[in-house]
C-alpha cells in the first residue's frame, strides 16, 4: 500500500481541480484502483504503488500545463489522461517561457500552442510571405489573424486585409438573400470569429467602419495594391493558379502576407486545379518566402480530430499507392506490347 501527498503552490485550485472537482473526477475515473482526495491545495493518492505513481505523474503534468499556459481546459485533461503528451508539441520552443502572441479582448493570452505554430510566428517575423499549410484544427487561421492583429496594435502596419475564396464546401447554397456583404459573410465567418476573440467589440467595429480591418472575397483583390498592410489569404487551396498569382502580386513595398490552406480539403468544382501547391513549388527557395507545414500533431481542437485526420490520411495514402500501382502496371503492359516484334506477312 502506498500513499502520496502532494501540495501545489502558485496555481488556482479551482482551475486545477475544476468546478465541483470536474477535472479531478476525470483523474479519479482514469485511476479507479486508487483513492484520490483533495483538501485546499493538497492532494492525497492512496493505493498500490504502481497505480499511485502513475496517477502522480499525470497529476504533475496537469499542474505543469496549468503553470505554463495559465489555463487547464477539461479537454486537455481528458487528452492527457487518454495518453496524449501535450508537452511533445506544446512546450516552449528554443527554451523560451512565453509564447504569447497578444492578449485577447478579455485579457486572456493568445499563445502559440504547438511547436509549428511557434515556427509560424517566428517565420512571420523574418519573412514577408509565409505559407502555412496543414490539416483542419491546427490553428492556421487563428494564429495568422493573431499575428496580424499584433502587428496592427504595434503600429507595424496601418491595416489588415483578410480574404478567402468564396467557394462552397461541396454544397449548393443557391441564392443568398441580402446585400453583397450579407451574401459573402457566411464564407468569411471564421475570420470574424477570430477577430471577435482578439479585439473589443467597439474597437473592432471602429476598425471595420474605417477600413482599417477589411474582410473581402478573393475576387475583390484584383487591381489593388496593398501597402503598409498585413494580408491573410485563408483557405488558399480553393484558389486557382491564376487567383494565387493575382493575389501574390497585390503586395506593396511594406506589406506582409500569410497564406493558409489545407491541401486535403480542396472544394474547387470539377477537375479545376488548386493554385496553392503550384505556387509553393514555383516559389520554393525564394528569399523572403517561408513555408510552415503543420501536421495532425498540431491539432488543438477535440482530441478526436487528430485521430480523424490520421484515419483519412491513411486511406488517402492507400488510395495513392493503389493508383500508382495501376499506373505502373499499365506502363509495363504498354511496354510489353511495344517490345513484341511485328509479324512479317511474307512468311505466312
Amino acid at each position: 500500500m502506498s500513499e502520496i501527498i502532494l501540495t501545489v503552490e502558485g496555481v488556482d485550485p479551482v482551475e486545477l481541480f475544476g468546478e465541483n472537482n470536474a477535472k479531478l473526477n476525470l483523474l479519479r475515473k482514469a485511476f479507479p484502483d486508487v483513492t484520490i482526495t483533495s483538501r485546499g491545495n493538497s492532494l492525497k493518492i492512496a493505493g498500490e504503488k504502481k497505480f499511485t505513481q502513475s496517477a502522480k505523474a499525470k497529476f504533475e503534468q496537469m499542474v505543469r500545463y496549468l503553470r505554463e499556459h495559465n489555463e487547464l481546459p477539461a479537454q486537455m485533461v481528458a487528452d492527457l489522461l487518454g495518453g496524449s503528451n501535450p508537452f511533445e508539441v506544446r512546450i516552449p520552443v528554443n527554451g523560451g517561457s512565453n509564447n504569447t502572441i497578444l492578449f485577447g479582448r478579455d485579457g486572456r493570452p493568445i499563445k502559440a500552442k504547438t511547436r509549428n505554430q511557434k515556427l509560424l510566428v517566428d517565420a512571420c517575423d523574418s519573412s514577408d510571405i509565409v505559407f502555412a499549410v496543414g490539416p483542419a484544427g491546427t490553428g492556421k487561421t487563428y494564429t495568422a489573424v493573431a499575428i496580424a492583429v499584433r502587428a496592427l496594435k504595434n503600429k507595424l502596419v496601418k491595416k489588415i486585409v483578410l480574404t478567402r475564396p468564396a467557394v462552397e464546401a461541396g454544397e449548393n447554397l443557391g441564392f443568398l438573400p441580402g446585400d453583397l456583404k450579407e451574401k459573402v459573410d457566411p464564407y468569411l465567418r471564421p475570420l470574424y470569429d477570430a477577430l471577435d476573440d482578439m479585439l473589443p467589440m467597439d474597437k473592432l467595429q471602429f476598425f471595420m467602419d474605417n477600413r482599417i480591418i477589411e474582410i473581402a472575397p478573393l475576387a475583390f483583390m484584383r487591381g489593388r495594391t496593398l501597402d503598409n498592410a498585413y494580408i491573410i489569404l485563408d483557405e488558399a487551396q480553393n484558389a486557382s493558379p491564376l487567383q494565387l498569382k493575382m493575389f501574390l502580386t497585390r503586395l506593396g513595398p511594406n506589406a506582409k502576407c500569410i497564406i493558409t490552406g489545407d491541401l486535403s480539403q480542396i472544394d474547387l468544382p470539377g477537375h479545376q486545379k488548386s493554385g496553392l501547391r503550384q505556387s509553393m513549388t514555383i516559389l520554393e527557395g525564394v528569399q523572403g518566402i517561408s513555408v510552415i507545414n503543420l501536421t495532425a500533431e498540431d491539432v488543438v481542437r477535440h482530441r478526436l480530430v487528430k485521430e480523424i485526420i490520421k484515419a483519412y490520411d491513411k486511406i488517402e495514402a492507400e488510395d495513392r499507392a493503389r493508383k500508382e500501382r495501376i499506373r505502373q502496371e499499365k506502363e509495363a503492359e504498354t511496354k510489353a506490347k511495344q517490345d513484341v516484334p511485328a509479324t512479317d506477312p511474307t512468311t505466312l
